[in-house]
């Protein structure tokens, strides 16, 4: 973006962002820029003008434009309640999607307001008041709580308002529905744009009934070890409400990581269908290659990439049939008093359970299982060892450097060669990992058209 402002590319740093984005498809990687909800409020902006001639932004009390303030400072916010609205800004991607983009995150949908004017300028006033003098420690606390109380103050949804069928109704009455109806224009829009591919796309922002138009990540989380859990245990709850596309910020977006919550990180978001590492300025900054144990890591992405036909075709198969790809235990077993006690480990698919490691310092975690399954102790795709465990309480050690998870009874999964790129996985490497007399159904497609039905294959393994 030009200083925040959607839709524009920075022809300074990005003089020529069309061949960049082929340069970089070459090399197996897809640019997806951000897109957020705030139109940044400039004379001569086309997507400001347009929007302000239209009506297609959201209004105050008195029929105005209401005025927030996010990244590029002072925004309005389109009014996505509105159809017209809705395609007008979704006909927008076409700006970038003509610059070889075929990816989109939509993001600060909720939408997520830093302060809005009338409430800077009363808590400046209040500030002054306090600073005027010697500040008390109550003084001091009041200052920080109304510094920090203008962003997202839950006082600013109601100010301002929607056209719904000619009807003015105030955002708060309707705020889960925006980044709905964000994603819901983007989605809509690409169908025209691109008829003939599929374009990746999620939000930040959703609410149940989206999965039509896209995905979402699981929100700005922090660099806390028990956001893995937190994590985990929303990906059911995501699923049950349609969400299949999902996952978290692999490390944690908010606070510095450690290199040792990034690798148990790793062990479990290696799994997710979104596999990202993403962190918010001003915090450490976690590539993996800037920790000590690059090998280990390293060897996490490639089990990952070794693990993608198992996990497409567990996608495919919950996507085509309304099914879950992730499953508490209890779904499963029913009439097991124990496993419904259980709430650190699922199903993935009808092969795999994943318990991953969530406790600093630890060296191991208690798992139990509703029947015998494979325990799978692996440090790289070609270095692994099995090992039988019948039903029950077990406590499983797992190094640091190691992965562990779990096939279930009689079962197998597809295991191939790492590849640098999905596009490069040879699924002619394909072997089948767990009990000997097992097979698999795979599914795969093309991965472009926009009904994965058109190019399903489904083989037995």
């Amino acid at each position: 973006m030009e200083r925040y402002k959607d839709f524009t590319v920075d022809t300074e740093r990005f003089p020529n962002l069309k061949a960049l984005a082929e340069d970089m498809k070459q090399q197996g990687i897809h640019l997806v820029p951000i897109i957020d909800a705030g139109v940044k409020i400039e004379k001569d902006y086309d997507v400001y003008e347009e929007g302000v001639q239209n009506n297609y932004f959201c209004k105050n009390a008195e029929g105005g434009d209401f005025v927030g303030a996010v990244w590029p400072g002072r925004v309005h916010f389109p009014d996505f309640l509105q159809p017209d609205a809705r395609k007008w800004f979704g006909k927008k991607y076409a700006v970038l999607t003509e610059q070889g983009i075929d990816g989109f995150w939509n993001d600060m949908n909720e939408p997520a307001i830093f302060y809005t004017e009338d409430r800077l300028a009363d808590t400046c006033a209040e500030i002054k008041k306090l600073t005027s003098g010697n500040m008390g420690i109550q003084e001091y606390f009041a200052f920080t709580g109304m510094v920090a109380g203008l962003n997202g103050n839950i006082g600013d949804y109601d100010k301002f308002y929607h056209n719904v069928d000619g009807k003015m109704v105030k955002h708060s009455e309707v705020h889960n529905l925006y980044g709905m109806n964000m994603t819901r224009s983007a989605f809509e829009a690409l169908q025209e744009i691109c008829p003939e591919k599929r374009t990746l796309f999620f939000s930040r922002s959703s609410y149940i009934g989206a999965h039509r138009y896209g995905g979402i990540w699981q929100g700005d989380n922090k660099s806390w070890w028990s956001h893995i859990l937190q994590s985990m245990q929303q990906l059911p709850a995501l699923n049950m409400a349609g969400f299949l596309f999902t996952g978290c910020d692999t490390g944690g977006f908010g606070c510095d990581t450690t290199e040792d919550l990034m690798l148990r990180w790793l062990q479990y978001s290696l799994f997710t269908p979104l596999f990202r590492n993403h962190a918010a300025d001003g915090t450490r900054e976690q590539e993996l290659y800037r920790f000590n144990n690059v090998v280990a890591a390293g060897e996490m992405v490639k089990i990952r990439y070794s693990l993608i036909p198992y996990l497409y075709s567990e996608f495919l198969k919950a996507a085509l049939h309304d099914e879950m790809m992730f499953r508490p235990l209890a779904f499963d077993f029913p009439e097991d008093a124990e496993a419904a006690q259980v709430e650190d480990q699922l199903f993935l698919g009808n092969e795999l359970m994943i318990a991953p490691i969530y406790k600093q310092n630890a060296q191991g975690r208690y798992v139990y299982l509703p029947e015998e399954m494979m325990l799978v102790r692996m440090k790289s795709y070609d270095n692994y060892e099995t090992e039988i465990l019948p039903k029950g309480h077990h406590y499983v050690p797992v190094a640091l450097d190691e992965l562990v998870f779990f096939i279930r009874n009689q079962k197998a999964i597809p295991f191939a060669e790492p590849a640098e790129s999905t596009a490069k996985t040879d699924l002619s490497t394909l072997r089948l990992l767990g009990y000997a007399d097992a097979s698999y159904e795979l599914y795969t497609d093309n991965g472009v058209s926009p009904d994965p039905e058109d190019s399903l294959s489904v083989s037995t393994l």
